[in-house]
């Protein structure tokens, strides 16, 4: 949160300082233009008079946004950028307007200029520097911590430096007396603006209700989330943007046996994958809801390789092979039979079995005997252990399951020490 208050400082800093420059460049046009008698000058100290409002306006809603959270505005005050990029808008196609008139009436009139005007050309060359640099420093900070209102200034600073090398062509065009030009490249610059300032006006209503701004991100959320294991699906993903930052909601789904405690660490999980891989997310509300899968991956440890007529295996890790299955509703699809590798070594070979099951992103084991080393592992992986019987077949410890005779294991059926005499034996 400190970091976001100081990015949004960052952002307030930069507004009023582009505010700064405009004030001094409106003061320098206005003073020079009226000394020289130059009109186009003038009009021109004009839009710099709008373009210190923009600013002001940028920098006073950043201002408001870095006030943080309080317990009247628990969500923050962020929205005042937002707002400020609304007046911001207003204000670009106020000066559109104010340009495009001026445009239309140079069409038909020149100002009559005796001598060089030296110092009017320098007006315009130094107005042309500044917008330069206003344009570079606001863009970059504004994309930096994602202020609309910043970005947006950004771009109008931008189209400045054609607006005062226009004025500039204006003023030259009118020493040498030539019509039309410098009217119909300033109806060009003003369309410019209108396009600019009706963008900004239309971003900031949507932005103000709530509309999804972002789908790619939306998609990228999406896929991110359903690659993380323990997830079983994602839904309702809402982005809503509060000023520069972005608040996430989502529906996450999970197999219904989890508990809460491992609901409430998955969730976790899901939050720090979304605030850690995107910027400017401001807080990520995660909702946990349990789903019926419709095919699970299930694991058997087994005597004999036989198909579904295969025996069940007395213990977890000692098995000599291991079924892995489709099982749905109405089908069982068998995938692999895994040979125990592990089986001649003495110790840890439930810790290695398991690992070869989380590999295999198993949703359900079904056995007769596990050690606890190995019964914590898959249980924090988020697979499900049912207690079944020495002798049966794969097909009727399946039947079994289904009809729900089966009993799940909450905690392993032997110690670790218990482990050890067994691997010994």
């Amino acid at each position: 949160m400190e970091n976001k208050i100081k990015n949004l400082k960052q952002g307030q800093r930069i507004a009023f300082i582009s505010a700064f420059v405009s004030i001094f460049l409106a003061i320098l046009k206005g003073t020079v233009g009226y000394l020289f008698n130059s009109s186009v000058l003038i009009a021109d100290a004009f839009h710099s008079g709008a373009d210190l409002l923009t600013h002001a306006a940028s920098g006073f809603g950043l201002w408001i946004a870095a006030s943080g959270k309080t317990k009247k505005f628990p969500y923050g005050l962020y929205r005042a950028e937002t707002l400020a990029c609304l007046v911001v808008g207003g204000f670009i196609v106020l000066a559109g307007f104010e340009l495009f008139r001026e445009g239309y009436q140079k069409l038909f009139y020149l100002d009559s200029i005796e001598s060089f005007p030296i110092f009017p050309v320098a007006a315009s060359i130094v107005s042309s520097m500044a917008a330069l640099l206003i344009t570079k420093m606001e863009f970059k900070v504004g994309k930096s911590i994602g202020s609309i209102s910043l970005i947006a200034n950004s771009q109008e600073a931008f189209l400045d430096i054609f607006t005062s090398l226009i004025v500039l062509l204006g003023i030259l065009l009118s020493y040498f007396k030539i019509l039309y030009a410098e009217g119909a490249v300033i109806i060009l610059i003003s369309i410019l603006l209108f396009k600019i300032g009706l963008e900004s006006i239309y971003t900031s209503f949507l932005i103000l209700m709530d509309a999804n701004l972002d789908p790619k991100l939306q998609c990228e959320i999406e896929k991110k989330v359903n690659e993380i294991y323990g997830v079983k699906g994602i839904s309702n993903v809402k982005i809503r943007q509060s000023g520069p930052f972005k608040m996430i909601e989502c529906v996450i789904h999970t197999k219904p046996s989890l508990s809460l405690y491992k609901a409430h660490e998955l969730a976790n999980n899901v939050e720090d994958i979304i605030s850690g891989n995107y910027e400017h997310i401001e807080s990520v509300f995660i909702h946990v809801e349990p789903i019926k899968e419709k095919t699970v991956i299930a694991m058997i440890p087994v005597q004999n390789i036989d198909d579904l007529s295969s025996k069940i295996h007395n213990h977890f890790a000692r098995a000599p092979y291991f079924i892995i299955f489709k099982l749905s509703d109405n089908k069982i699809e068998i995938e692999d039979f895994y040979l125990n590798q592990f089986l001649d070594e003495q110790k840890h070979i439930g810790v290695k079995i398991s690992r070869v099951i989380i590999k295999h992103k198993i949703d359900l084991l079904l056995t007769c005997n596990i050690g606890e080393i190995a019964f914590h592992i898959l249980k924090n992986n988020l697979i499900d252990i049912y207690k079944t019987e020495e002798g049966l077949s794969v097909k009727e410890t399946i039947n079994r399951y289904r009809l729900k005779k089966l009993e799940p294991l909450i905690s392993p059926t032997h110690s670790v020490e218990e482990s050890l005499v067994l691997s010994y034996n």
